[in-house]
């Protein structure tokens, strides 16, 4: 006989949260190993003691992450999700006629909250991996990727001089045909303090940029990704965004001019886990951020009981301070040098103990003097001969050119620490390391980015980027961690299986031989 179904709800019923979700659901594993009572003493100065009372900080945290978790950007349909799923709602502690905060609150909870809270979960997220053994601390891995920021290249307003507005824009609106009167979008708001509205370029470097213009504008349709809608050649010392502030322009090979932030990530090769992200301004090379992130790194390890060693990191890291850097601090650097870097002209001698370079034609250049080169901000070292030494070489012209009189160059300062770093990186222990760091750091920004709500920052300014890089690593650990403590169970109870049949086979040969009668 047909089935049929019908309908038909019930007055009163019986119904328990803890009954509906499974043994093996992943959000009651996970609400069975996360313990975030101590949020409420963090966060309890932020709040005040009469009024209304604001969302639970456990179920704010709690909620954030299971946006991160179902790769969930919007705080609205975080909230329409949420309240569609038993296990979500038993994993916050909510009940079935419970109503769901605001989706609002959750935004402002996350800009009342510190940066240094959500530092504090996730640096406690962390100890937990570190005590299931999930990290080996000796060798971090540590790589760069830009993040989408919440604002539009179309809202881009040219910033202005201490002198006046009106004779400013008739100096510097022929920079690009593509800046209006009006931008193609108009902010709401200009969020911009002045400081940030303030050009930066001198007047080199706004003709640098003319030029530049000029180019863009004949060849940018032979451009990968630039060809989109309203295609103009921007610059961070030209423009900014006045919905977010403190994004920056930046651009990847074959990707069209956006708004972004840089996000830093050091990762364990021991298993992949996430130990140190931060948010960056995205207008500064990976170099100038490395000594920062290890200042911060390091000690978060070293209060774990765990010792790094090994730093390995790409070519974008590279510089002569920060290979320096990592030796006083008993680091090695795995960190491939840029393809420009030479340690002097080629066929020159370099002599160390003297200081000097010796040419092919046996003349000795000797060192002059120390100096800071403007165009990179780094030190470097002179040496310059005379104009005696060159007058009758065979090899003058090809050596010195058509104008110049004397043999002079600079190398960098710290020409013995890059000469360690290379060696270091074409040893067989680099090449194992490049491999590292390719298997390792690379995967977790393609998670984090594709599967895990970081593809586009959803809040404005650089604090609040922060958090939500912050949210997103503790999502990836804590998934990391349920995964491996499955996993541990099953080795663990076979290690404890062989463990006891070797007891008993212990056992049973010390019976054996104290049963067996004794001859003289």
């Amino acid at each position: 006989m047909q089935g049929k179904k019908t309908y038909q709800e019930k007055l009163f019923t019986e119904f328990l949260l803890s009954e509906r979700v499974p043994e093996h659901n992943f959000y009651r594993q996970l609400k069975s190993v996360l313990d975030l009572k101590y949020l409420y003493k963090l966060t309890e100065p932020f709040y005040g003691v009469t009024g209304q009372k604001s969302i639970d900080p456990v179920v704010f945290f709690k909620l954030c992450l299971v946006g991160y978790l179902e790769n969930i950007i919007s705080d609205r349909k975080l909230i329409q999700h949420s309240s569609m799923r038993l296990d979500v709602l038993f994993f916050i502690n909510y009940d079935l006629d419970d109503e769901l905060p605001w989706h609002s609150t959750i935004s402002r909870t996350r800009q009342l909250f510190p940066e240094d809270i959500f530092e504090e979960v996730f640096t406690n997220v962390l100890h937990m991996c570190i005590e299931k053994g999930m990290v080996s601390g000796h060798t971090q891995a540590i790589d760069s990727a830009p993040i989408k920021a919440n604002a539009s290249m179309d809202s881009l307003e040219l910033k202005v001089p201490e002198e006046d507005l009106a004779s400013h824009l008739q100096k510097i609106r022929h920079i690009s045909a593509m800046d209006k009167e009006v931008p193609l979008r108009k902010s709401k708001e200009n969020k911009a303090s002045k400081e940030q509205q303030t050009i930066s370029a001198n007047q080199q470097e706004l003709g640098a940029i003319k030029s530049r213009n000029k180019k863009w504008a004949k060849d940018q349709d032979q451009r990968q990704g630039a060809g989109n809608k309203g295609s103009k050649y921007t610059s961070n010392k030209t423009h900014y965004s006045p919905t977010d502030p403190d994004a920056r322009i930046s651009v990847k090979p074959g990707k069209a001019r956006k708004l972004n932030y840089m996000s830093q990530l050091s990762v364990d090769t021991g298993h992949h886990v996430i130990t140190d992200i931060w948010a960056y301004h995205a207008d500064k090379r990976d170099n100038q951020y490395l000594q920062d992130i290890v200042g911060r790194l390091k000690p978060r390890l070293n209060r774990s009981g765990l010792l790094w060693h090994n730093c390995v990191a790409d070519t974008g890291y590279s510089s002569g301070e920060n290979y320096a850097f990592l030796e006083q601090i008993n680091l090695q650097s795995f960190i491939p040098p840029h393809g420009t870097y030479k340690g002097g002209p080629d066929n020159f001698h370099h002599n160390r103990d003297q200081d000097h370079y010796v040419c092919p034609q046996g003349e000795i250049i000797p060192f002059k003097k120390v100096f800071n080169d403007y165009r990179t901000g780094t030190l470097k070292k002179e040496y310059r001969g005379t104009t005696h030494q060159c007058k009758d070489c065979p090899i003058k012209l090809r050596c010195l050119g058509k104008t110049a009189k004397e043999k002079k160059f600079s190398v960098t300062y710290y020409k013995a620490e890059y000469e360690r770093n290379i060696k270091r990186v074409n040893s067989p222990q680099g090449s194992y390391m490049k491999g590292k760091r390719q298997s390792t750091v690379e995967p977790v920004f393609g998670i984090l980015t594709q599967f895990m709500g970081l593809r586009k920052i959803n809040t404005i300014g650089i604090k609040q980027a922060n958090k939500v890089m912050h949210l997103a690593a503790m999502a990836y650990n804590l998934k990391k961690y349920l995964k491996f403590t499955q996993t541990l169970s099953k080795t663990k109870a076979k290690a404890l299986g062989l463990i006891f049949s070797k007891i008993n086979g212990l056992q049973n040969v010390i019976i054996f031989n104290f049963c067996q009668p004794k001859f003289n």
